[in-house]
């Protein structure tokens, strides 16, 4: 008898960092690191938007930090490869327009006193605003991640390396990539589609660019088993990709997601991440939500799990706190929550605390995901064992 499966298709993707959104986010989390690391308590909400020769910064920023947005702009320019006008953007001489003002009072009082403290220093923060954020693990791969969301990471990381280390001289930093997973039922089969766009040169071959980046790139990176026959590849598809970067498109800090999250396998909130210090919960929440489903599958209480969390304006606790095992869980869900309880301290405050969040780590997020990269704090396993030991409790 042939067996037989439920058959579905599901894709993400991913850009580079020389992606104008990116390059917004990269400038947006620079200014965070900055700040941070003079001082950690600063409060930051920074946006930013790009467009051909010109990078603006605004927002609030409230910080004893002395930042020199100009220096910072450039610097990240320069980082991710924009140094001549040729390729359509310049670090030496774009524009660099500041437009910054301090936070709010009436959201800073919400934040430095939560509406619940009464002398417990963990309820002392309430969150930075209202809001829902959700997490998301799944063990169909090493890091628990999405395995479509997890290879397009991967292949624009590769887009960038190739540029970088020379191995394709005529690439230049704008590009995207995209994967479609066939599943059988919910465990990955194989790779129906990929997608791969690079800015390049005026006068490379077309042909040449296809080979060389299905040789370099897409099969360097997507592992042999996943592709087969039936594999389609899409690369460069409109057979031209010279203007890119600022000059072919604006940017703006904050567009890019759900290519920093789970690719859409899984529900957002909507709230953005880059530009925001650890009092905003659009970010600490987000982190907070990854690492307890990392950590729940981990410790297999579930295959896979979504979870959501959230908050109130000016209040520590969460207002509702909600998972999803999609029918793979080791106990209810409703057990799993009262485990997450027990183990997890959702309040701002304990977040920042025990993620380690006040650390300038955050440009480093601005590329290729939030999540499935094992140097974030938010990313560890550490409560797995704790978990595994109340699971073996409740099926007793």
């Amino acid at each position: 008898m042939t067996k037989t499966y439920n058959k579905r298709l599901f894709t993400s993707e991913s850009v580079t960092e020389g992606h104008p959104d990116k390059l917004c986010d990269q400038v947006a989390d620079a200014v965070l690191d900055a700040a941070l690391t003079d001082d950690p308590d600063a409060r930051v909400a920074c946006e930013v938007c790009t467009t051909t020769g010109v990078v603006i910064v605004l927002g609030e920023i409230t910080t004893s930090a002395r930042l020199d947005i100009p220096k910072i702009v450039r610097g990240v320019v320069k980082d991710i490869g924009y140094n001549s006008s040729e390729i359509g953007f310049d670090y030496k001489s774009c524009s660099v327009l500041v437009a910054l003002n301090e936070q709010s009072k009436d959201i800073a009082q919400g934040v430095d006193s939560a509406l619940e403290y009464s002398g417990d220093i963990a309820d002392k923060i309430g969150a930075g605003d209202q809001g829902m954020m959700f997490g998301c693990a799944s063990d169909e791969t090493p890091e628990l991640m999405p395995l479509p969301i997890m290879l397009a990471h991967k292949l624009t990381r590769r887009l960038t390396e190739v540029r970088k280390s020379g191995i394709l001289k005529y690439l230049r930093p704008d590009g995207k990539a995209q994967v479609t997973v066939e599943y059988a039922g919910d465990k990955p089969k194989r790779v129906e589609a990929v997608v791969v766009s690079s800015q390049h040169s005026e006068d490379v071959d077309y042909d040449k660019l296809k080979s060389d980046i299905l040789k370099h790139v897409i099969k360097a990176v997507i592992p042999k088993k996943l592709l087969d026959e039936n594999t389609k590849y899409y690369i460069n598809p409109t057979g031209r990709f010279v203007i890119g970067g600022p000059a072919g498109d604006s940017g703006v800090t904050g567009r890019k997601i759900i290519v920093d999250t789970y690719g859409g396998y899984c529900a957002h909130g909507g709230g953005a991440m880059s530009g925001k210090d650890p009092t905003k919960v659009d970010r600490s929440g987000l982190y907070m939500a990854r690492y307890i489903c990392k950590n729940l599958v981990a410790a297999k209480a579930a295959r896979r799990c979504e979870l959501e969390v959230a908050y109130a304006i000016g209040c520590a606790h969460p207002v509702s706190l909600t998972i999803d095992t999609f029918g793979t869980g080791a106990v209810s869900d409703e057990r799993l929550i009262e485990i997450i309880n027990k183990v997890f301290d959702l309040r701002p405050y304990s977040i920042i605390k025990n993620l380690e969040l006040k650390k300038p780590v955050f440009r480093a997020t601005a590329n290729y995901g939030h999540f499935g990269r094992e140097e974030f704090s938010w990313e560890r396993t550490d409560k797995a064992a704790e978990i595994a030991a109340l699971l073996e409790d409740a099926t007793r």
